[in-house]
């Protein structure tokens, strides 16, 4: 028998299980009442160094994005528990946390939720940002967490309705568990960011994160519906936007996810059937379940509005877009702009590889496209200077300008230099 063999037969030792985290300090109470609040502003005042903090929001059963509980833990004080929908008032507690570092995984995420409720932190430590900017390939809090300190965490109730009250035990040490290890994990990061020469980049982020202007409303949204390449011809397009803003409507008023109202599929398949009366729609095969018989009269109004429109109203098939085209379609719309982006891609990417960053933390994809379909004049002296105000006034941060400078420059250069070079459709950026 040869070696090899005789080693595939043994029996593989896996490596041993993480010790799962626990509580160190058992499960505190829920901050449901003017006393209670003000004892846990009490202990944050006991406490020392930065406080780490979490919110439960009920994604996919409530249509807000409001917070449904808050956790946090600081040095000294040990982890609370607060509810904010006990309160009208918060605002003790947020000057409490006003004036020190707060520790959040992918802060944001839970910012404005937080800002909602008029908590705003002056500092921030981002652990999910910090652990991207190490190149860690997974930075989901809890593979983050097994890999930086060895313990494992709990997955089982991550998607549960956290409007639901009372809120389960087992839900609440869950819950209890995401700010357990925060502080130790941020300071691991820190000394790694500190160690390879990351620090002042992580902090430009943190500021990045905390300055960021709230989101403003997306175009269209109607088009984000699952399933939208399935509709047939603009009408049915039309249909889709008509259903999807009375389930909107409906969703927000109730504040209830829209999926649970009716899900995208019936949307699709109602926009394409365009049925003329309730019983029709209900006897679609995918048109089922509480909301669709509920609110069928609002969806064959819907419907009706869809049918009505004269061809000039009719949403066209794509959307149009505040930005470049997408990168497949340079190489036929802009040869010269296709090169550039192939250069700068391939430039970019040797560098991310280089400094162990994922590329979209290097440098913002949109940034690269929108810098490089209208781009500044490769003859130009002052070409890496345009280029590096053009990326300031993009967004990008002091130390991705430092970095990418001179390669989106070369890139210009090179590109309209060699006209000869063939255009194959650009890769996404």
């Amino acid at each position: 028998m040869s070696t090899a063999k005789a080693e595939a037969d043994e029996p593989v030792e896996s490596a041993p299980e993480a010790p799962l985290l626990e509580l160190r300090d058992g499960l505190p109470d829920v901050a449901e009442t003017p006393a209670a609040l003000s004892d846990v502003v009490a202990g944050l005042h006991r406490g020392h160094g930065p406080i780490a903090i979490d919110v439960e929001r009920a994604s996919g059963y409530r249509y807000s994005p409001r917070a449904y509980l808050i956790q946090l833990r600081r040095e000294g004080s040990g982890t609370a528990l607060v509810d904010p929908i006990a309160f009208d008032d918060l605002s003790e507690l947020a000057e409490a946390l006003r004036a020190d570092e707060w520790i959040l995984h992918a802060a944001s995420q839970d910012l404005p939720s937080l800002s909602e409720i008029d908590m705003r932190p002056s500092v921030l430590f981002d652990t999910e940002l910090a652990g991207r900017l190490l190149g860690y390939p997974r930075v989901g809090l809890g593979t983050l967490v097994e890999t930086v300190t060895g313990f494992r965490m709990r997955k089982e109730h991550s998607a549960v309705d956290w409007s639901k009250r009372p809120l389960p035990q087992p839900w609440l040490e869950y819950a209890a568990l995401d700010v357990e290890v925060l502080i130790e994990l941020r300071e691991r990061l820190s000394l790694e960011l500190e160690e390879a020469g990351k620090t002042e980049w992580a902090r430009q982020e943190f500021a990045h994160v905390l300055s960021a202007a709230p989101a403003a409303p997306r175009q269209n949204p109607w088009r984000r519906t699952s399933g939208l390449h399935r509709a047939r011809g603009r009408r049915a397009m039309a249909a889709v936007r008509e259903l999807w803003v009375t389930r909107d409507e409906i969703a927000a008023r109730r504040d209830i996810s829209p999926g649970r109202i009716i899900p995208d599929s019936a949307i699709v398949e109602a926009a394409n059937a365009l049925p003329t009366d309730r019983r029709s729609l209900l006897g679609l095969k995918g048109f089922r379940g509480r909301g669709a018989e509920r609110y069928s009269r609002q969806w064959v109004e819907a419907l009706e509005v869809a049918r009505r429109l004269p061809d000039a109203e009719l949403p066209p098939l794509t959307a149009k877009y505040d930005g470049p085209p997408p990168p497949r379609a340079w190489a036929e719309r802009d040869p010269v702009a296709a090169r550039r982006l192939r250069a700068a891609r391939a430039a970019l990417t040797t560098l991310a590889e280089e400094l162990n960053l994922p590329l979209e933390n290097l440098l913002t994809p949109d940034y690269v496209r929108r810098l490089l379909w209208e781009t500044p004049d490769p003859g130009d002296d002052a070409l890496p200077e345009v280029v590096a105000e053009r990326l300031r006034g993009l967004g990008a941060r002091a130390w991705q300008v430092e970095l990418t400078t001179d390669l989106l420059a070369e890139a210009i250069v090179s590109a309209g230099a060699d006209p000869a070079e063939p255009t194959a459709p650009a890769e996404e950026v």
